[in-house]
């Protein structure tokens, strides 16, 4: 493997918000499963630095059940966004060069999460909280290049099939907890 299509270096392409990455990996099929450890590292991360966190108040078991049920909800959400955001997409709000596959939102969504490692810090006193919200802002950013880039439309419209799909995603997991807790 290229060390420009390394791993560490294609997150790295990614928190940088360098567009020419986004597109290579929309059109590299084999980058799924980078993809895939892509969102796992970041999610470990974020999982590590509350975990680290909790650990004085609520325990070493809540560490271990805080990184499983951060890895899995955060795959299954990658999933799911990627999902939303290619109906959205590639329906509602199609431009006249909108051409895409699932895979490839799943690419380009997946390395979007790169900026999501910093969240490790998010046990630091003070600022650990800052670190966590800029990172899921600059992932958020990250995310909205992924999207038009991937789908090859305007900022606008990737703004807006983010937008949209967040609020559908965030309607299914609330009513998911609903039910998962009882009411």
């Amino acid at each position: 493997m290229e060390a420009s299509h390394s791993l560490v270096s294609r997150m790295t392409r990614a928190a940088k918000l360098d567009i020419n990455l986004y597109e290579e990996v929309e059109a590299d099929s084999t980058a799924n499963g980078q993809a895939l450890v892509a969102v796992a590292v970041a999610s470990l991360a974020t999982g590590i630095g509350t975990g680290i966190a909790g650990l004085a108040t609520k325990g070493g078991i809540w560490f271990m059940w805080g990184l499983l049920i951060g890895l899995v909800g955060s795959i299954i959400g990658w999933f799911a966004w990627s999902f939303f955001a290619y109906i959205l997409g590639t329906t509602i709000f199609k431009g006249p060069e909108t051409s895409a596959t699932w895979g490839e939102l799943l690419r380009t969504i997946g390395f979007s999460n790169s900026p999501g490692t910093l969240r490790f810090f998010s046990f630091i006193p003070f600022i650990g909280g800052i670190i966590a919200f800029g990172a899921s802002v600059w992932s958020l950013v990250a995310g909205i290049i992924a999207v038009r880039q991937a789908l090859d439309f305007s900022t606008g419209r990737a703004i807006a099939t983010c937008i949209v799909g967040w609020l559908i995603y965030m309607l299914i997991v609330s009513l998911a907890t609903a039910l998962l807790l009882g009411g």
